[in-house]
């Protein structure tokens, strides 16, 4: 099922309570996609667990918190006891990954694990079991409005065979550069769950340009299981 998550990195940060609702409402948005950075693991500094607790408080619209932090073992839990109902942290800066992933999903939310582009699947093959979700970054981490990295498409494929090889219910997240003109090739190599930033706020109607984005998503998912 094809999911569309915007991201609150492209929103007003004056307005964040106000931007969530104009993605709401039936056929809006699945998730709101919340970067958290530390600019210690990227070098951007966003928002925290006071803002997270607040939007919790806001929305109806399920968070999904994306941690591009260190120390992710010690931080990821009070995520979730701020209010978010899915939190990702990075294998690059888990220091017990399933361990971590497991304290997440006790504590009731879904867990998944991020991969910078640079970092391959492979190796983490056998993680996939203790995942809800995993996020393939299709751009380095840090900042939103980059373009999108064509060069990561075989990765979602592969990381799409070996969540089939398994025979696992797991989300396979995208984020970075996804637009019109990028989310059909990501939905066609496997992704099912899509971070949008400014392709949402950076339209007048946030709204109007989910519901596109799924149904560009949703027709081409649909095109790749025919071939």
């Amino acid at each position: 099922m094809v999911q569309i998550n915007p991201s609150i990195l492209s929103a007003d940060f004056a307005r964040l309570a106000q931007d969530a609702e104009r993605i709401g409402g039936q056929d809006g948005a699945d998730w709101l996609h919340v970067d958290v950075m530390d600019n210690h693991f990227v070098p951007n500094l966003t928002i925290g667990l006071p803002v997270v607790e607040s939007l919790s408080r806001a929305t109806e619209i399920p968070l999904d918190c994306h941690l591009m932090i260190e120390e992710p073992d010690r931080w990821a839990p009070q995520y979730v006891e701020a209010g978010a109902g899915s939190v990702t942290f990075h294998a690059e800066a888990a220091a017990a990954p399933v361990r971590l992933a497991r304290e997440i999903k006790a504590k009731g939310a879904r867990a998944s694990m991020a991969l910078k582009p640079a970092t391959p699947i492979e190796p983490y093959e056998d993680l996939l079991p203790e995942l809800d979700m995993l996020l393939v970054m299709t751009v380095e981490p840090g900042f939103g409005g980059q373009a999108f990295l064509d060069i990561m498409l075989p990765k979602i494929r592969r990381t799409r065979q070996l969540i089939e090889k398994h025979g696992l219910e797991m989300w396979l997240q995208v984020d970075g550069g996804v637009s019109a003109e990028t989310i059909e090739r990501c939905a066609e190599a496997g992704a099912d769950v899509f971070v949008a930033g400014n392709a949402v706020y950076g339209t007048d109607d946030p709204a109007a340009a989910v519901r596109m984005l799924r149904q560009q998503a949703e027709e081409a998912g649909v095109r790749a299981c025919r071939h």
